[in-house]
């Protein structure tokens, strides 16, 4: 005996072994636009997460090449070399000789780009705290501690 065509359709399909909103990389996706939707909201100043994150990191260490900043900030040298092009262009970041090696190039923070990210940084903070609010305090832990084990 033959099952009717509408009988056919009406048969849930199996499960398949692939469920895209059970994957890593997939939920890691929607967390980053959610942040990234609350960064641009919060930040309070017309930069980039990559941006802010070169203007961060210089605040934090002081001048650097532009190599190791990119090794700091996880970019690579393409990304790197256009975040600090843009931030020069808007007076945030200069170059300068590395006195230790006249080869080298330092970059760092102008005065206005040490303005801007000690002006930023307590919104930064709010971003972290927003990001984070679902969870308690011993998730948000647990989290952190996690995905830096997965770097």
């Amino acid at each position: 005996m033959t099952r009717s065509v509408s009988a056919k359709r009406s048969l849930k399909p199996a499960r398949p072994g692939y469920i895209l909103d059970e994957q890593i990389g997939f939920i890691l996706r929607q967390v980053w636009q959610r942040h990234a939707a609350i960064f641009a909201k919060e930040i309070g100043i017309n930069l980039t997460p990559t941006q802010w994150a070169a203007v961060s990191k210089l605040a934090e260490t002081g001048p650097c090449s532009q190599n190791q900043l990119g090794r700091l900030t996880s970019m690579d040298v393409a990304t790197i070399k256009g975040v600090i092009d843009r931030l020069t262009a808007r007076g945030l970041t200069e170059t300068s000789a590395d006195p230790e090696d006249g080869r080298r190039l330092l970059v760092s923070l102008t005065r206005a780009g040490q303005q801007v990210a000690e002006k930023a940084a307590p919104n930064a903070l709010a971003i972290t705290r927003e990001t984070l609010a679902p969870l308690d305090a011993r998730e948000r832990e647990t989290l952190i501690a996690l995905l830096s084990k997965l770097r």
